[in-house]
């Protein structure tokens, strides 16, 4: 006789986050904040799941007392993350700030992971955004049927975080329209929300922050008023400093999402990961790493995030259509999709490059070639 066993939920929970094609940060390393918890004896904050540092523990990594290896999140200045962590811990709420790709939602939503054991409060910045998405919503049958009740209210992320003593996050902050983005601005120094429909307000209990991202380089973009920026301690996100550290920031993001994909780990795929973190930084920052010879900088922003995802597309080539070997011409073509953005500028900076550069570089003659085809 076979006997079937229903998995409990927890199982059940674990099992769904394992088939997650991209797990939430409390589900993907759930054993290592677990870990810190076990091993966490510091004062926490109200309803904090773990003491400030052990939440900057989690994002820079570190080995516990009972020999538990903590993978790093955020690979970068430390005195950045204690600030962070340490405004979530006041009442001002906390703006990642940074040029595009360095790594301001990631930190955001491990932050939240970490802090609140949920990163799920989230509201999607865009130049749709209503107040809505910010404040609340209504049922509109419920409405209709019984008139402006609690049961007919949606709350919104925020309003949930208010109210159960969490972490909340807004995603692109600046990309909200001027005047919804300044629905935050009573949230922030108040902490409380007015339901004017019902002569009701929601007061934010313990425990009740708030972190927004933003950055002023893409197009679309509103500034944030004096009064709600006020609101906020402003921590601003920088670019790797050094070629060594944004290699190992790739080569980790790479690792862990090459896993999630059930994709082969490349041999020797480190010497092409250098090779785009080089070219990367050389354009973005218009001079070669040895200083002689100075560059265009082409339209695009040429951050870590798109050096990771041109590897992991180049991952993909290399497994499923090559050898499983990383080689040049598995990421030529999703570098040139990273540098020419505009047709016609961007073109005429690439092959510059190429022909300057590249060409004349030791050992890069096969990538060399390779660009060359994908850039005819």
């Amino acid at each position: 006789m076979t006997v079937s066993v229903e998995p409990t939920s927890v199982e059940a929970g674990e099992t769904e986050a394992a088939q997650a094609l991209r797990p939430h940060a409390e589900d993907a390393f759930a054993r290592e904040l677990a870990a810190l918890a076990a091993q966490d004896d510091r004062p926490r904050p109200a309803r904090w799941k773990l003491s400030p540092w052990a939440v900057a523990t989690y994002l820079l990594g570190g080995t516990l007392p009972d020999g538990t290896v903590i993978s790093p999140k955020y690979v970068g200045p430390r005195r950045i993350v204690e600030v962070a962590v340490t405004t979530l811990a006041t009442d001002r709420a906390l703006l990642l700030l940074g040029v595009p790709g360095t790594a301001k939602t990631w930190v955001s939503e491990h932050l939240a992971a970490a802090v609140s054991g949920d990163s799920t409060l989230l509201v999607q910045g865009t130049a749709g955004t209503p107040e809505e998405a910010i404040r609340y919503g209504w049922n509109y049958a419920q409405l209709l049927a019984h008139g402006p009740s609690r049961d007919a209210l949606v709350p919104s992320p925020v309003m949930r975080a208010m109210a159960e003593g969490m972490t909340a996050r807004v995603e692109e902050l600046t990309r909200i329209p001027a005047d919804v983005q300044d629905t935050l601005i009573t949230i922030l120094s108040e902490k409380t929300l007015p339901i004017p429909e019902l002569g009701q307000e929601v007061q934010a209990v313990r425990g009740f922050n708030l972190i927004a991202t933003a950055n002023d380089r893409d197009r679309g973009v509103n500034d944030l008023s004096s009064a709600l920026r006020r609101r906020f301690n402003t921590v601003v996100l920088p670019l790797p400093e050094s070629p060594e550290a944004e290699v190992d920031i790739v080569s980790r993001r790479v690792d862990q999402i090459g896993r999630s994909l059930d994709l082969p780990a490349a041999p020797d795929g480190l010497v092409e990961i250098r090779r785009v973190v080089t070219v990367f930084r050389e354009l973005r920052d218009g001079v070669t790493a040895d200083g002689r010879t100075k560059l265009k900088s082409p339209s695009g922003t040429l951050s870590t995030a798109e050096a990771i995802s041109v590897v992991t597309n180049g991952l993909a080539l290399a497994a499923h259509f090559g050898d499983g070997v990383l080689r040049p011409g598995d990421v030529a073509a999703g570098i040139l999709g990273a540098v020419v953005r505009d047709p016609a500028a961007d073109r005429v900076v690439w092959q510059e490059y190429l022909e300057t550069v590249v060409r004349e570089r030791d050992g890069w003659k096969d990538f060399y070639r390779a660009c060359r085809e994908v850039s005819v």
